[in-house]
């Protein structure tokens, strides 16, 4: 069965119209960094970059050129810390959110 629309699309009309959903979006890909599963996060960030700030804006932002930026978000992509705290930042700031960490027992 073929898709009818595609994925950016959705998730972009999604963000526009579900400012939860964008939170959430941020929440899972700082969730999986901290787990351990960076790949999947970068792609996460990528898809939310696209659908709040666009990569221009987000090259603009965090000092960088745009396909430096594209490519430390893709899945093969190794952004230092430095960078992942500024896309984290400007993320924030555009999509008027703060980030708040906490730590669970698993015993």
């Amino acid at each position: 069965m073929a898709l009818t629309r595609d994925f950016k699309e959705t998730v972009l009309a999604r963000v526009e119209r579900d400012p939860e959903f964008a939170c959430a979006m941020l929440n899972e890909a700082i969730m999986l960094f901290l787990n351990g599963e960076p790949e999947t996060a970068k792609l996460i960030l990528r898809d939310l970059v696209n659908a709040t700030m666009g990569f221009e804006g987000l090259a603009i932002s965090v000092e960088k050129p745009a396909k430096s930026v594209h490519r430390m978000l893709s899945s093969s992509g190794n952004p230092t810390m430095t960078n992942l705290a500024a896309i984290f930042s400007a993320l924030k700031s555009t999509m008027k959110v703060d980030i708040h960490a906490h730590c669970v027992s698993v015993a």
